[in-house]
């Protein structure tokens, strides 16, 4: 799965967990650039990707997540 798939995937995800459809991903967008982006809504989009891309993350995984382009490698080597 290339790079271009997986963030056209996560875009969907981002308008619907975030009920937001102006969120433009960049690989260095964090939570502190999305207003609602707590630690519940964390929760909610790891899950929806996990379920979108037929992955599970590790705990550890998860912590390690700084912004998006660290998701999308993530995602990357697992696909």
């Amino acid at each position: 799965m290339d790079e271009r798939h997986i963030y056209a995937r996560l875009l969907e995800i981002f308008h619907e967990v975030f009920d937001d459809d102006l969120i433009e991903l960049t690989p260095d967008l964090s939570a502190k650039d999305i207003d609602g982006w707590d630690s519940l809504t964390h929760i909610r989009l790891i899950l929806t990707v996990e379920k979108a891309f037929k992955i599970k993350f590790s705990t550890s995984e998860i912590g390690t997540l700084e912004n998006i382009g660290d998701l999308v490698r993530l995602i990357k080597g697992r696909a």
